[in-house]
């Protein structure tokens, strides 16, 4: 029987790498998204391709109901969840914290640290042993920014980041003897469009020179660590970080 995945923000970047990644190992997924229908469909039609089945599900991650309903349509559809990657996030334009507005502050906060939240707690009610599931993983997407503090630029998003490295802390322990392992991956300069959306297109061509290996990294690169974390290969992992950053 086919493991079934959850991938948050999965029409893009590291959410879509792995969600192809994920469908070539023999996994179903449910690919969440917040507005590309079309990329994530996009995204649906590979995993299909590669001989998985493949659901997209509309859902804000600052917004509870929305991933309650998200996580029921998982179970409507696909089935009982064996992997959640919580990988959906924002960033906002690059700006120090004195000029931040709470509006921003909130949002920032609401998606990147609560979503996560309400998302891992649900996972966890689905696969404890305790409360009759069957055990899984959640990988957590955090961000090298989490250590490098984001100066003059993402000190919010940073901050986000770091919360989710707490949370990942926190509850691997929690539910390492409910069959649950909790890891989490930072991603350092990835080429991806989140770039583009905190109005910096051209960052990882700017700043590649800072990462020892000299280049930016591939969404690709960070699935294939999310989708080891996820595996049985990581059978013995858990409350762990993976810096995918080329040394930076």
């Amino acid at each position: 029987m086919p493991r079934i995945m959850l991938v948050t923000g999965g029409s893009r970047g590291i959410g879509a790498a792995t969600a192809r990644l994920a469908a070539e190992a023999g996994y179903d997924v449910a690919i969440n998204y917040a507005t590309r229908v079309d990329a994530a469909e996009e995204v649906a039609d590979a995993v299909r391709a590669a001989g998985s089945r493949a659901i997209i599900v509309k859902a804000d991650m600052a917004e509870e109901a929305e991933i309650l309903s998200l996580f029921q349509k998982v179970d409507r559809e696909l089935g009982r969840l064996d992997v959640l990657v919580n990988n959906a996030g924002i960033v906002a334009p690059a700006m120090p914290v004195v000029d931040m507005g709470l509006e921003r502050l909130e949002r920032m906060m609401r998606v990147n640290v609560v979503g996560a939240f309400v998302c891992a707690r649900e996972a966890v009610r689905r696969m404890s042993t305790e409360r009759g599931g069957r055990g899984g993983a959640i990988v957590n997407v955090s961000s090298i920014a989490a250590r490098l503090g984001g100066a003059k630029q993402y000190v919010d998003y940073a901050a986000s980041k770091g919360a989710i490295d707490t949370l990942t802390t926190g509850l691997s322990q929690e539910v390492a003897a409910e069959g649950i392992r909790v890891n989490a991956v930072r991603p350092g300069l990835i080429e991806t469009d989140i770039h583009a959306s905190g109005g910096q297109p051209d960052r990882v061509e700017r700043l590649k020179g800072f990462v020892p290996m000299q280049r930016g990294g591939k969404a690709e690169e960070v699935a294939e660590t999310i989708l080891w974390l996820a595996s049985d290969r990581a059978s013995y992992v858990t409350g762990a970080f993976v810096d995918v950053g080329g040394g930076r």
